[in-house]
């Protein structure tokens, strides 16, 4: 009995070894929380001022984080111009790309085939490629746009996809030739997602109220779904089924269907909504409500709320990610 009984407290210590970890970016407290599924913080990684988004390396190994210096893009401030590197499984920073006289770096994206890191920066507005490699900005590209906040690689990384907030545009970067294409879409555009077959791009509207919807081989827009009021970020259901978005005023998810293009149903939550990430298995999503410190678990088929949890008070929390188990 004795034996069978350690072999199963064994086996059950192994699972919880292998149980996800979500990473929780804090605006407010600089740094990378590192949180059980159930909302238990078990480490900090400092990084530089005031993080804004973070991406995850496609091995898994590393969290690259933009540094951008400042709370909101309406500050007038210089802010930081490096991106942190955490290293998941030490669970601390390892190392940091300056990107020179480049400042608030916001959005950021990887191509995989490449390895090449996309960065956009507010301070001026640019897109930056960095090397992961030689840690170092390798090409620099002007987004012909006021306040360049959120990046997206396109099909093949031959163009990228920058969200200009203030000057209410896409930029359409070539990343061969360098020219830039504007489309314009609603006021303050903010998060986007690609489509699994990469034939079209969902931008959120912050102030629209609308997800435009852009073909990324004739660079225009071909559709709009209509949303709530305040959709901030976006993501995508690893099936392309159902996009899910964050609202900012309406303190609520939503989830559509970007095929038909009209939102199927809501999830309401208290507090302004900042963040949206689908789980790898697109079975939850995550949202942060920064000024309540809070983080909320959302069930995408059953569309309610799970579960939420507290960040530490003035943490600020922002992006969430769930991590692969740790074996």
């Amino acid at each position: 009995m004795r034996r069978l009984l350690a072999i199963l407290l064994a086996a059950s210590a192994g699972l919880m070894g292998q149980q996800a970890v979500l990473a929780v970016l804090h605006k407010g407290g600089h740094s990378l929380g590192f949180y059980s599924p159930e909302g238990k913080l078990l480490s900090l990684a400092p990084v530089g001022k005031h993080p804004h988004e973070m991406i995850l390396s496609p091995d898994g190994r590393l969290l690259y984080v933009t540094d951008n210096g400042t709370r909101r893009i309406e500050e007038v401030n210089p802010g930081g111009n490096t991106v942190s590197i955490v290293d998941v499984a030490a669970r601390k920073k390892v190392g940091e790309i300056s990107l020179g006289k480049y400042y608030r770096p916001h959005g950021l994206d990887l191509d995989a085939k490449t390895g090449r890191l996309a960065v956009s920066t507010e301070n001026p507005d640019a897109l930056l490629m960095v090397d992961l490699a030689k840690r170092a900005v390798v090409q620099v590209y002007d987004t012909k746009g006021k306040t360049s906040h959120m990046v997206r690689f396109g099909p093949g990384g031959r163009f990228a996809f920058v969200s200009n907030s203030t000057s209410n545009d896409v930029a359409v970067v070539n990343l061969a030739s360098g020219a830039v294409r504007n489309i314009p879409v609603g006021a303050r555009p903010e998060g986007s997602v690609l489509s699994r077959d990469g034939r079209e791009l969902y931008v959120c509207s912050r102030e629209g109220h609308k997800i435009y919807v852009i073909d990324t081989a004739k660079q225009a827009v071909v559709g709009e779904i209509a949303t709530g009021r305040g959709p901030v970020r976006i993501d995508l259901t690893p099936d392309g089924k159902r996009l899910v978005c964050a609202l900012l005023h309406d303190e609520a998810i939503e989830i559509a269907d970007p095929v038909a293009r009209k939102v199927l149903g809501r999830v309401k939550v208290k507090g302004n909504l900042v963040s949206l990430s689908v789980s790898p298995d697109g079975q939850r999503a995550y949202a942060s409500a920064e000024e309540l410190d809070t983080v909320y678990v959302i069930s995408i088929a059953e569309r309610k709320v799970l579960r939420s949890f507290k960040t530490p008070a003035g943490s600020i929390p922002d992006p969430v990610l769930e991590l692969p188990a740790r074996r």
